[in-house]
């Protein structure tokens, strides 16, 4: 997952709104966003090569997503899976407070990670290349790519401030895809430099990647409404950037 934008708290008539585009290589094997088998209150989409997932909620308001940490030169072959990290939670009882506390004890065995965490009352993002503490979030907008969060990378700036519009037009959902569909490059001289090469550097800062044989593979829309109604809308695409499916599920959640 390469862009998490989120509203907490922020609308009154929807307390949690997210949109989000995951991006990866089309390589890796995945399913789209079903109610898990093995974990019926889960709906999420799973990484069929390390059993995770990348962002999820379930039927009792635990949201969880995750994005990588871009650092070129310091990804470790023998790390853990980051996508255990959502996975883990969405499956679990433990309240975000006491997860992330578990979380920052193996922080050393993941490569560089952002996580978000909530159960409906709190809302908190963690990473291990941050401070080593958990930012619990305070109503309103919030937006993170591969760095830290709401670094104020352009793709990062640009999306939330279209996303602050979009939100007013709830529950339409077309202004959120239309900004989750965004391909424009950004120019060379407000690229950060994150370690990966400046051709990469300029693939992905657009908000829609697309490259040979990586990009966005998925596009997500998550609305809560006040009374616990869930929509989790998925559109897949394929490696030439072509959409080539949509997941839509609309459930009633409630607090534990």
């Amino acid at each position: 997952m390469c862009l998490i934008l989120i509203a907490w708290q922020a609308h009154p008539d929807y307390p949690l709104v997210v949109a989000a585009n995951r991006d990866e290589f089309f390589s890796r094997p995945s399913a789209t966003a079903e109610f898990w088998q093995d974990a019926p209150q889960v709906l999420a989409g799973r990484d069929l090569e390390a059993g995770g997932t990348w962002l999820g909620t379930s039927r009792t308001q635990r949201f969880a997503a995750l994005t990588n940490f871009r650092e070129g030169g310091r990804t470790r072959a023998d790390a853990r899976s980051r996508g255990a990290l959502v996975a883990d939670f969405l499956t679990g009882s433990a309240a975000p407070a006491e997860y992330l506390a578990q979380v920052a004890g193996d922080a050393d065995d993941y490569n560089g990670f952002n996580l978000f965490v909530g159960d409906g009352r709190r809302l908190a993002c963690y990473s291990n290349r941050g401070d080593g503490q958990p930012h619990w979030l305070s109503p309103g907008i919030y937006g993170l790519s591969n760095h830290l969060l709401d670094t104020p990378w352009p793709k990062l700036a640009s999306a939330k401030a279209t996303f602050a519009k979009a939100l007013a037009s709830l529950p339409a959902r077309a202004p959120f895809f239309e900004l989750l569909a965004d391909r424009e490059i950004v120019p060379d001289s407000h690229l950060p430099e994150t370690g990966v090469p400046l051709e990469w550097e300029r693939i992905l800062s657009a908000i829609f990647v697309k490259a040979e044989g990586y990009g966005t593979r998925a596009s997500t829309l998550l609305v809560r409404q006040r009374n616990g109604q869930t929509t989790l809308v998925e559109r897949s695409f394929d490696a030439s950037g072509l959409a080539s499916g949509e997941v839509s599920e609309t459930f009633q959640s409630s607090l534990i």
